[in-house]
């Protein structure tokens, strides 16, 4: 699976920890109140922030307040998502570049944010 996999939202669903761990790209699944509920290996080790203290907690007040903006975060919003966009990560690290791809399936809460480094 890549990064740009058209079938990414409906594969996401299917895949165990240990899949998508194995994923070579962060992984973040928010629900509907945008509580982190899926926190991949790759996010955990490249952002520096374990998943211990990540999951169950907001993502865009206390994880990755670099995102709480109308680029990122109003966007999930949208009923039907798939974009990716150029984005310069800045929270709790030096400001990287990285790419973002956004997606929400229809009629579904969860939403998913990949980054992808490099």
């Amino acid at each position: 699976m890549t990064f740009d996999d058209p079938a990414m939202t409906d594969t996401l669903a299917t895949l165990d920890t240990a899949a998508m761990d194995a994923l070579p790209f962060g992984v973040v699944g928010l629900d509907g109140e945008n509580m982190v509920e899926v926190y991949s290996a790759h996010e955990e080790r490249y952002s520096g922030l374990s998943r211990d203290i990540v999951m169950g907690r907001h993502f865009f007040v206390e994880v990755a307040l670099c995102m709480n903006n109308y680029l990122v975060a109003e966007r999930l919003e949208e009923e039907a998502l798939d974009v990716t966009l150029p984005y310069v990560l800045t929270f709790r690290m030096r400001p990287t570049p990285v790419r973002l791809r956004l997606l929400r399936a229809r009629n579904t809460t969860r939403r998913w944010v990949l980054v992808l480094r490099g």
